[in-house]
C-alpha cells in the first residue's frame, strides 16, 4: 500500500479526495492529522509545510500531492479503477473541472466562512462577511438548480470529479444555509448523492465528530446516530 492520505474525518475537503478513492477501492492508508497534537501535525507538516489538508503521499514515486482536485487527477491517472471520475472528452472535462471548481469556490469557502465566524473570540465575528456568504450561497444554489434540469449529474450523465466536490459543500452548506422550496433540483440531486456507497462510508466514518460541527443543532438528526 503505497498511498497515505493526511486528514481529519471531518474536514469537508478530505470527503472530497475520500469519496474518489472509494469510488475505485483504491488502497490507501489514513494518517489522521490532530493539529492540537504537536506530533501529529508534524508529520504532515514534514509532508507539506503549508499545513493545509488534505495531503496525498505515494511512497512508491516519492511524491506528494496536495490540493483536492489534483489528488483526484493524480489518482485517475496512476490509480485508474472503473469510475473514471474525469471524462477523456476535453469538452467535457471542462465542465466537470468549472463544475469542480465552483463547488469548491463558491460553496465550500462561503459555507466556511459562515462555520468559522461561528467559532471566532468575542469582538471578533464578521457579520458583514457571514452575510456575503449568504448571498454568495443563495446565487450558486440557482446557478446549481439551473444546471441540474440537463442531467441527474452536475456535470452530466455519469458520477465524476465535480460530484465528489459536490457532496461535502452541499451536505454542509444546506445545514448553515439551508436552500428554498425553490431548489427541488438541487434537493434531489443531494438526495442521489447520499445514497452513493462511497458517500455513505464516507459520512459514517464522520459521524462520530460531527458532534464537534459548530451547527450541530441544525443537522438533521440521522447523521448524529450511528448510521449503518
Amino acid at each position: 500500500m503505497s498511498l497515505t492520505l493526511y486528514l481529519h474525518p471531518l474536514a469537508s475537503f478530505c470527503h472530497k479526495v475520500l469519496i474518489a478513492l472509494y469510488e475505485n477501492d483504491t488502497p490507501f492508508q489514513a494518517s489522521l492529522v490532530d493539529f492540537s497534537s504537536p506530533g501529529s501535525a508534524a508529520a504532515l507538516l514534514e509532508r507539506w509545510p503549508v499545513g493545509k489538508i488534505p495531503v496525498l503521499y505515494d511512497s512508491k514515486t516519492g511524491r506528494v500531492v496536495a490540493e483536492t482536485s489534483i489528488m483526484i487527477e493524480y489518482l485517475q491517472s496512476h490509480y485508474p479503477g472503473p469510475v473514471q471520475l474525469i471524462p477523456n472528452d476535453a469538452e467535457r472535462q471542462l465542465d466537470v473541472r468549472l463544475w469542480d471548481r465552483f463547488f469548491d469556490l463558491y460553496v465550500s469557502v462561503p459555507m466556511q466562512k459562515i462555520v468559522g465566524d461561528r467559532i471566532r473570540p468575542e469582538g471578533a465575528a464578521d457579520p458583514y462577511g457571514v452575510v456575503e456568504a449568504r448571498t454568495t450561497l443563495d446565487t450558486a444554489y440557482r446557478m446549481i438548480e439551473g444546471q441540474l434540469h440537463k442531467a441527474p449529474w452536475i456535470a452530466g450523465q455519469t458520477f465524476t470529479m465535480a460530484d465528489c466536490s459536490a457532496l461535502p459543500a452541499l451536505f454542509f452548506s444546506t445545514i448553515v444555509h439551508p436552500a428554498g422550496t425553490d431548489s427541488p433540483q438541487l434537493q434531489g440531486y443531494l438526495e442521489r448523492l447520499l445514497a452513493r456507497p462511497s458517500v455513505e462510508r464516507v459520512l459514517s466514518e464522520a459521524q462520530p465528530y460531527f458532534e464537534f460541527f459548530p451547527y450541530r443543532e441544525a443537522m438533521p438528526r440521522q447523521f448524529l446516530e450511528p448510521l449503518s
